[in-house]
Order: C-alpha cells, then sequence, then structure tokens
C-alpha cells in the first residue's frame, strides 16, 4: 500500500519567501515551489512580496505569476503593470505575465500600455498584446502548435517550416515586426542545436530593442549550449548594455554551466548595477546547489 502523499505548506513556503532576511537563493527556490504549486493560495503568497527592495526578485514574482496562468493574478499584475514608481524591468515582467496568461479582458489595457514612454514597457505591451490576438485569432484557427521541448509559456508562437537561414534573417532585421522576430526567436530555440543557437546569438549584436536582447539570452539559457558563452559573456561585460539585458546574461551563463562560467559571473558579483550583481550572487549560489545535488562522485559542472 503506497504511502500518502502529505501536501505541501503552502503558507510555510510563502513564509520563506517575504522573509526579507533570508538569503535571495531561498527565496528564490521558495518561489520556485509556488510557481510548481499553483493555485490561488501560492498566488497570494507571491502577490504579496511585491513590496520587497529586491527588483530581481520582484521581476520574477511577476513572471511566476504569469507561468501559474491563473486569471486571479491579473489585478495584481495590473496594478504593477500600472505604477510608473516601478522599475522598468518589473513592469515588463508584468505586462508580459498578463500576455501569458493570454484572457482578450486585458487586450485594451495592454493596447494602451504600447504607448507607454518606457520603451521596455511599450514593447512588451505590444508583444503581450499581439499573442492574445494570435491566440483568439490565428492561433484558435490553425489549432495547437507542436510541442515545445520547453516547458514554459513563451511570449510568442514559434513560425513554423522554416529554415535556420530563414528564421535568422527574420530574427535579425532591426526593421521587422518585433512580433515575428520573437516568433522566429522561439522557432531557432526549439530547434536545439548548436546552430540555431549561434544564429540566436547574433540577435544579442541588434541594437534596436532591449527587451529583444534580454529575450534572446532567456532563451539562449533555455538551449544550454555551450558555444555561445562568449557572447553572451561579451554582452554581461558590457556596461553600456541595459541591466535587462545583462542580468538575463549572467542567469543564462549559470543555466548552461561551462567551464569557465564559474569565474564569468565572480567578475560581476560587485557590479555597480545591483540587479546585475544580484544576479550573478544568485547564480553562483545556484550553480553550488546544482552541483550538491549531483551523485557522490560526479565532479565539474555540467556541459551541454
Amino acid at each position: 500500500m503506497s504511502k500518502s502523499v502529505e501536501p505541501p505548506n503552502i503558507s510555510a513556503i510563502g513564509d520563506i519567501l517575504n522573509d526579507a532576511n533570508r538569503p535571495l537563493a531561498e527565496r528564490y527556490r521558495a518561489l520556485s515551489k509556488l510557481r510548481d504549486i499553483g493555485g490561488h493560495q501560492a498566488v497570494d503568497c507571491i502577490a504579496t512580496c511585491f513590496n520587497d527592495e529586491s527588483v530581481l526578485l520582484k521581476h520574477e514574482l511577476a513572471f511566476s505569476l504569469g507561468q501559474i496562468q491563473d486569471e486571479y493574478a491579473i489585478p495584481t499584475l495590473i496594478r504593477i503593470l500600472k505604477d510608473v514608481a516601478e522599475e522598468p524591468i518589473v513592469r515588463h515582467e508584468a505586462g508580459e505575465a498578463l500576455g501569458a496568461i493570454g484572457t482578450a479582458d486585458v487586450l485594451d489595457l495592454l493596447m494602451e500600455y504600447s504607448s507607454d514612454p518606457v520603451p521596455e514597457v511599450a514593447e512588451t505591451c505590444q508583444l503581450a498584446a499581439a499573442r492574445i490576438s494570435w491566440l483568439h485569432g490565428e492561433g484558435k484557427e490553425t489549432g495547437k502548435l507542436p510541442p515545445s521541448p520547453y516547458p514554459t509559456v513563451d511570449p510568442a508562437p514559434p513560425s513554423v517550416g522554416q529554415s535556420v537561414d530563414a528564421l535568422k534573417a527574420t530574427l535579425v532585421d532591426d526593421d521587422a515586426d518585433l512580433f515575428q522576430r520573437y516568433r522566429a526567436m522561439f522557432a531557432l530555440r526549439n530547434l536545439s542545436s548548436p546552430e540555431a543557437a549561434l544564429a540566436l546569438a547574433e540577435g544579442l549584436r541588434c541594437p534596436r530593442s532591449a527587451v529583444f536582447r534580454h529575450e534572446i539570452a532567456y532563451v539562449l539559457g533555455q538551449m544550454e549550449q555551450s558555444a555561445v558563452v562568449p557572447q553572451l559573456t561579451a554582452s554581461l561585460n558590457d556596461p553600456s548594455e541595459p541591466s535587462i539585458v545583462r542580468h538575463e546574461c549572467a542567469d543564462a551563463i549559470r543555466s548552461i554551466a561551462a567551464d569557465g562560467c564559474e569565474a564569468s559571473l565572480r567578475r560581476h558579483v560587485c557590479d555597480s548595477t545591483r540587479i546585475v550583481s544580484d544576479s550573478c550572487v544568485l547564480a553562483l549560489d545556484s550553480l553550488e546547489f546544482e552541483l550538491k545535488q549531483q551523485p557522490e562522485g560526479a565532479t565539474g559542472l555540467a556541459t551541454s
């Protein structure tokens, strides 16, 4: 007879998340558990944490609410999006999360904030509105897309039936529609090949949109292809690159965990931009935590 599994103590996990005296890494792990659990109580625990001082944590809170895809989170996300005193990266994630949830009810709001004076917010709301319009229009007509090898809810559906070269051409075209460039991005990611990763890495040099470059870094981290570590490191090292991109590059480098990644991250633990330094500290902690989880006798960091 199998043993019954105790339900998770959501309140206790929420207490860890909301305890500003705990290490950021512990709070991130609590957030990850709440995201996996889902439901109204988990959403409430996440929502109460938006008064925290850590911009990095708050942006992850908004991302997590989008990944849970519970309409119950919409009022919180709308409040964050509308708060012009909030950091742009947090408002950006709130807009993206509304797009991830995908209800048509927020379409007018997203269209309104598509003209926000903060570029990261405006572009994100444009993408979120396009995703919702696609879901309730073309996406509904064409049926389900091929299954993705990655578990995340993405800000755009992947393009289908195109070669790496054709997808790359769309990806790096700064004059092309941003939603179509994102569709090319996720199509390349889903190919999961070194060739596709190198094509994606070219997007880190596209000058027009920091939101676009940050998403490139994010998907490169998902792919875990060591061939793109030099490009990610170059962006992390570039002080002229916006923090929304640099911090995502740090996290991607952590995800890839190839030889030399730890040294790249350590160089920025005292970075003058807090979200970058926090990302590097968190990434190093994650590498150490993952190493401890390896079976006894395993050595080194995992490489792609």
